[in-house]
């Protein structure tokens, strides 16, 4: 039987999400599955995913073909990188503890550059957030501006209608007297 490692699609339209199979070849794309593995989640920002390393290590070890896409996720991941370095174990280029030496080295090394981008992300939302506010601020303080000056008009106008009819009261009411 033809293992592959590939992803089923599951979600809404527009809003998709992948879990990761071991799957027959002959079985159809959201079919029938062996195991699943773990989920490919494209709709976060970075994309997120979760994977039984171990069972995904096995499964490649044993034959399963990953598909395209399950290579790359499988790669990011670190697991074609543990089966090479089981690889060079088994020929004899180091030992178990060099390889996982190695292996961890890679995935701190990867761990800081995702916490580095996700700190950046980050950043750059707060300084967006930042930005608008500030700009809606300066808006809110043009149109206040504007406001205070429209009322001011208004109650200089007000006050010359009254200067105006003031003195015509005062003329009049001596006359009436």
């Amino acid at each position: 039987m033809a293992t592959k490692i590939r992803l089923q699609r599951h979600g809404r339209k527009n809003y998709a999400f992948y879990p990761i199979v071991i799957a027959d070849s002959r079985a159809p794309r959201d079919g029938r599955f062996i195991e699943r593995i773990g989920s490919y989640n494209p709709n976060t920002n970075p994309a997120t995913v979760t994977l039984n390393f171990e069972r995904a290590l096995y499964w490649v070890n044993v034959g399963a073909q990953p598909t395209d896409t399950v290579r790359s996720i499988l790669s990011r991941e670190g697991v074609m990188l543990m089966k090479h370095l089981q690889g060079g174990v088994k020929k004899g280029a180091f030992d178990e503890a060099e390889a996982q030496r190695r292996f961890d080295a890679w995935k701190a090394a990867k761990n800081a550059k995702v916490d580095a981008f996700k700190n950046d992300l980050a950043g750059k939302q707060a300084s967006a957030a930042k930005a608008r506010l500030e700009e809606e601020m300066a808006k809110n303080k043009a149109k206040a501006e504007l406001v205070a000056k429209k009322k001011a008009e208004i109650a200089a106008a007000k006050a010359e209608a009254e200067a105006a009819a003031a003195p015509t009261e005062e003329t009049e009411a001596p006359a009436a007297e």
